[in-house]
Order: C-alpha cells, then structure tokens, then sequence
C-alpha cells in the first residue's frame, strides 16, 4: 500500500489530553469538530465528552495485557483518524489511550478525518469513512503494521447487520443498543483485540 502518512502528519496531530482540550474548547463555543456544525453534532459531542470522562475514571486494563504492553520492544506509533461527534471514538479512543500511556514506546496521536481525506480514504470500511480508525506505524520507518477499527468485532456485526437489514429496527434504536453493548462491556473487548494484535504487529 502507497505510504499515506508522513512524519509531518504526526508532527501536526494531537495527543490525546490536547484532542480533549480541543473539544472542550470548541464545546464552551457551542460548537464540535468538522463541517458540519449541527446542533445535533454539537449535542453528541457533549455527551461523548461525558462518555470520556466517565471511561477515562473507570476503565480498568487487564493484567495479561498491560503485560503484553511492558514488554512491546517495537516502538509503534497509533494514528488514530476520528471526530468529536462520534460515539463509537468516545467509547473506545479512552481505552486506546491508556493502552498508549503503559508503555512510553507508543505514542499515541490523534487526527480528524474532515481535515485529512487523504489518510482517511487509505482505511475506508468497506467503502464507508468509518470512525475511529487506528493505524500502527513502525516509528522509525512509519512502516504500516497494522489497523484496527471503527468498532470491536462483536458491535461491528451488529451494525453490519442493520446496515443490510434495516426493517429490524429504527437508526435510533440501533444506536441505543450499541452503546448499552459498550456500558456492559466495559472495554473488555477491545483489549482482547489488542492482546492479539499486538502480537501480529511485532512478529
């Protein structure tokens, strides 16, 4: 795959304590992140600013992981492409960044999709602009080693499956089930993930 991301793109990304800073500041202007300044998008901002806060207090990573994570000897860098707006990033870029800070060999940096078309069409889902999407990057070459994302696998199929059978149920009802999945879940998923991906990005 063409290279994509250059060390300019990660000089000029977030970290994620200024990713939060942005949306609060934006939030205290009554506005969120991207074109598109809706008063619904400003209002599911400010309930994923909630949704971090309470992930950022509560999410415990497990111990077999945080293992994994000592001992990573590749020094990676994950780029994660999201938006302030979206709920699936509030639940799970707080679980990546405490992943992200075990470890002072992977540094974590943050972009917006809107603002980088070219990274974000490199990683579509399919043909769709999902969010958030992960991208580890060797990070002496910015060498691809591997993506993860928009969702856990699980919740994944579960909108996958709306996607193609929308009768079922309404977009509203939908998204109630998915973030009542992430509530009783509790980032258990997505540390399994990364229990085996980071397994396959240092091999």
């Amino acid at each position: 795959m063409q290279q994509v991301i250059f060390q300019q793109d990660i000089d000029h990304a977030m970290s994620y304590e200024q990713y939060k800073d942005l949306i609060d500041k934006l939030l205290s202007e009554h506005k969120t992140t991207g074109p598109n300044q809706s008063e619904g998008l400003v209002k599911y901002t400010e309930l994923n600013r909630q949704r971090m806060r309470k992930w950022d207090k509560t999410i415990v990573l497990r111990h077999d992981l945080i293992t994994k994570l000592q001992n990573c000897k590749t020094p990676m860098i994950w780029v994660v492409v999201t938006e302030a707006w979206c709920g699936d990033a509030a639940q799970n870029i707080p679980a990546i960044a405490k992943m992200a800070s075990i470890n002072p060999t992977i540094s974590l940096r943050i972009v917006l999709r809107d603002e980088n078309p070219l990274i974000m069409d490199a990683y579509l889902t399919g043909t769709s602009r999902s969010i958030p999407k992960l991208i580890a990057l060797k990070k002496d070459t910015l060498e691809e080693l591997g993506t993860w994302g928009p969702r856990p696998v699980e919740v994944q199929k579960f909108v996958m499956d709306f996607k193609y059978n929308p009768g079922t149920m309404t977009q509203e009802q939908m998204y109630e089930k998915v973030h009542a999945w992430y509530a009783n879940d509790k980032a258990q998923l997505i540390q399994q993930e990364f229990i085996n991906l980071l397994d396959l990005w240092q091999a």
